[in-house]
């Protein structure tokens, strides 16, 4: 099996890309993300490989990080109807952040952007990967906590009012729990809404 690819990007398709190792060509079928990532032909560049084996075909998909690779392998695994296809649009649209994010929040709708992702799949990775999102979360670790407790109804009410308050104002769901993670940790825990609104609104102001 072949996790990982160290060589020299040969070409860049739509939806994969040849590295180069040691002369052998190795294709590799990858996020739209990893790709638009990469520094062009005949750069240097690692990807973390799934490889599958199947009767008629061998195939290697390929990621700019372990954790993305663990994304791809969590969705084909737990959640009925995602296959490499599906997976790879998913990763594609949202980086692992932003995936464990959205699931931790609910957001069905965040989820159901990918392409080829309707309204169902996306409510069953929500409903299937909820408990799995905090250990996959990545840079988001620090407020999946939160997120989960506001996905689930059962954050404090200052902190689910302020979140909806600066939600009003147009930001995402995303970005405003954020804010009021940074908002309750300059406050304390005791911090009323309108603080956390004030203090998370200087947060997005930055």
């Amino acid at each position: 099996m072949i996790g990982k690819l160290k060589g020299i990007v040969d070409e860049i398709g739509e939806d994969h890309c040849i590295v180069d190792v040691g002369g052998v060509g190795y294709m590799a079928y990858c996020p739209a993300r990893t790709l638009a990532g990469l520094d062009g032909v005949g750069t240097a560049v690692t990807l973390f490989i799934e490889t599958y084996v199947r009767e008629d075909m061998i195939r290697l998909y390929g990621f700019r990080t372990a954790l993305e690779r663990e994304w791809f392998r969590l969705l084909q695994n737990n959640v009925q109807g995602v296959g490499a296809k599906v997976a790879l649009s998913v990763l594609s649209t949202l980086s692992a952040a932003e995936l464990a994010n959205a699931i931790a929040l609910k957001d069905v709708a965040m989820v159901a952007r990918a392409p080829g992702v309707g309204r169902k799949v996306a409510e069953r990775i929500v409903t299937e990967l909820k408990s799995k999102a905090p250990a996959y979360a990545g840079e988001a670790t620090g407020t999946i906590g939160l997120k989960q407790e506001l996905g689930e109804g059962v954050a404090a009410a200052p902190v689910s009012d302020a979140v909806s308050a600066l939600a009003n104002l147009g930001y995402s769901r995303d970005v405003a729990a954020n804010a009021v993670a940074a908002a309750l940790k300059a406050a304390g825990e005791g911090a009323e809404a309108g603080t956390l609104i004030r203090l998370g609104l200087r947060e997005l102001a930055r």
